[in-house]
C-alpha cells in the first residue's frame, strides 16, 4: 500500500529534466471496479522538447489488445509510445513508476 501512497503524492507533479523533456503524473484514488481493479485512475507522461507527449502509462480509456491467437481482450491499463498503444499489465503503483522511468530513460537515451 506504500507504493500507492507514493503514486497519488506525486499527482499534479511536473518535473522538467536537464534534457529539455518533461514529466508528468497524475494518479487519482477511484472506487475499486471490473475496469479499475486497483482502484487509481492514473496518467504518467513524458513530454519532448516542443511538449508532444512522447511516453504514456494510463488508463484514462478502454484499449482492446490484439492477441496474435484468441479474442480481443479490452483493457484499461496501456502504454502510448507515440502513436502506437499497447497493453499494460498492472502490477503494483510501484512496478508501474518503475516501468514509466525506464521507458523514458531509454526514449530519451535513444533520441537525443
Amino acid at each position: 500500500m506504500y507504493d500507492l501512497e507514493n503514486l497519488l503524492n506525486l499527482h499534479g507533479e511536473t518535473f522538467p529534466m536537464d534534457n529539455g523533456y518533461w514529466v508528468k503524473f497524475e494518479a487519482i484514488k477511484v472506487e475499486v471496479s471490473i475496469k479499475i481493479p486497483h482502484g487509481v485512475r492514473y496518467s504518467l507522461t513524458l513530454h519532448d522538447k516542443n511538449n508532444q507527449r512522447v511516453i504514456g502509462y494510463d488508463n484514462a480509456h478502454s484499449f482492446k489488445s490484439k492477441k496474435k491467437y484468441g479474442a480481443k481482450k479490452e483493457t484499461y491499463d496501456h502504454i502510448h509510445k507515440q502513436m502506437n498503444i499497447v497493453a499494460y499489465e498492472f502490477e503494483s503503483a510501484s512496478q508501474l513508476m518503475e516501468d514509466f522511468w525506464r521507458s523514458a530513460e531509454y526514449y530519451m537515451e535513444h533520441n537525443k
